[in-house]
């Protein structure tokens, strides 16, 4: 296949987690990232580094108010957004009325005016678009999958889902962007959402009923002066207060921070390591949710973001038996720990002692449990499920790709639970989010 044959791709959004993108397009010869776009021409410079690296040329940039002239100038077939959570909609609907194929990282957005937006130019241009649920890739949870596919445990009546974030990988939500609700949702739409995608592709159920409790107990500046954990800083770069503590994250310790934060503060003035028990923090950090399905099932969800473990624990009660699974990402994190890549440095990193692994036990009526066999547990790339999930998405490997109503169906559980932390009240989905008639199921 030549240069002119290639589909012609861009990324709009150019921060740490577009890199999966931006590398992963350029392996790929019958692709060619020829723009990007985002509002700091020094994150871009970074991506365009990363394209020259892989031996492919450097793509054209531009500026997010030139986003429909770029895709029409360029080209462009193939659109990834990757951009602040809230911004999502716009680049979403405008590259699907310009006839292009569109992957969205997730969350797919964060309200229901801009996720009734989506679906609605979804269903007016029937251009396709995909959500990056990158863990229904984990080949761990599509044996989970399986095996309730299967009646391991009969019919599935009710699913316990506890995930812990460490004080690592957690404590970075406070850290940017994400620790303003108004840009991301809070954790219930940003990083829950990920895990009711989960679970309602697990279940091939919809969600309609939910009620939440959360809180913000622990990070923020009363949480932490009333703890003990709080130092005087409004942000770590150039700080002596921040020069010990273990929740501060050093952007000029770590190359690839550096070049995409650092080295970019001058034209945006973003700063991505901010006090965590500072002001201005408008997210939870402690949640727990109680869902009904469609199915007949309940889910009860908690998510910790301040655990001294990172994994998740999931129980499936059935008719017939109970399915357990254990994930240990992280046995524990040491206050300044080793780190040898930007993602290590906010979620911590497997090639030290500390990563753990994982377990899948069945437990039958009237007989003996047994631990299944799963795959090899890889730590890298959220189990594997990156490198598969850009495999279905770009090579047309079978797999299970998200699409916008899975989108919005995970969406509206965090969307009611925020509603429910407000009013107190369980919550109808139908009274929050406008969802399409139709259920998903995958096979």
């Amino acid at each position: 296949m030549t240069a002119m044959q290639r589909k012609r791709a861009a990324v709009v959004g150019t921060g740490h987690r577009a890199q999966l993108f931006t590398e992963g397009l350029a392996r790929r010869p019958h692709l060619e990232v020829a723009a990007l776009c985002d509002r700091n021409p020094v994150r871009m410079a970074h991506h365009n580094r990363l394209l020259t690296a892989a031996g492919r040329p450097e793509a054209r940039t531009y500026a997010p108010d030139d986003f429909e002239k770029m895709l029409h100038a360029e080209g462009i077939e193939e659109v990834v957004v990757t951009t602040v959570d809230a911004t999502h909609d716009a680049y979403i609907v405008a590259a699907l009325r310009a006839g292009c194929r569109v992957v969205t990282e997730k969350p797919m957005t964060t309200d229901a005016d801009r996720c009734r937006r989506i679906l609605d130019t979804v269903a007016e241009t029937g251009a396709p678009l995909a959500v990056a649920f990158n863990y229904r890739f984990n080949p761990v949870h599509e044996r989970v999958r399986n095996e309730l596919a299967a009646g391991a445990i009969g019919e599935v009546v009710s699913v316990h889902f506890e995930w812990l974030l460490d004080v690592r990988h957690g404590a970075d939500y406070f850290r940017r962007w994400h620790r303003e609700k108004a840009n991301s949702g809070g954790l219930m739409v940003h990083k829950a959402g990920h895990h009711f995608d989960l679970v309602n592709w697990w279940l091939g159920a919809r969600p309609r009923r939910v009620y939440g409790a959360g809180r913000l107990a622990f990070y923020g500046r009363e949480n932490g002066d009333r703890h003990g954990n709080r130092r005087d800083y409004e942000r770590a770069h150039g700080s002596a207060a921040a020069a010990d503590d273990p929740f501060a994250l050093h952007l000029d310790q770590n190359d690839g921070l550096r070049s995409l934060y650092l080295d970019a503060e001058g034209v945006d003035g973003y700063h991505r390591d901010r006090n965590v028990f500072g002001d201005g923090i408008t997210i939870e950090d402690d949640m727990a949710v109680l869902a009904r399905y469609d199915s007949g099932a309940s889910m009860s969800y908690h998510l910790t973001a301040y655990a001294p473990w990172e994994g998740y624990r999931v129980m499936f009660n059935g008719t017939g038996g109970r399915l357990e699974l254990e994930v240990v990402e992280s046995r524990w994190q040491e206050p300044r720990a080793r780190l040898s890549s930007a993602k290590g440095a906010v979620h911590g990193d497997a090639a030290l002692d500390n990563a753990g692994g994982a377990h899948l036990l069945l437990r039958p009526l009237w007989e003996p449990p047994r631990e299944l066999e799963i795959p090899e547990f890889d730590h890298a790339g959220h189990g594997g499920g990156d490198a598969r999930m850009l495999r279905t998405l770009y090579d047309g490997e079978p797999g299970p790709a998200a699409t916008a109503v899975d989108g919005a169906l995970a969406l509206a559980v965090g969307l009611a639970a925020n509603t429910s932390f407000g009013s107190g009240d369980a919550v109808d989905i139908a009274d929050v989010v406008d969802l399409p008639a139709e259920a998903v199921r995958v096979p």
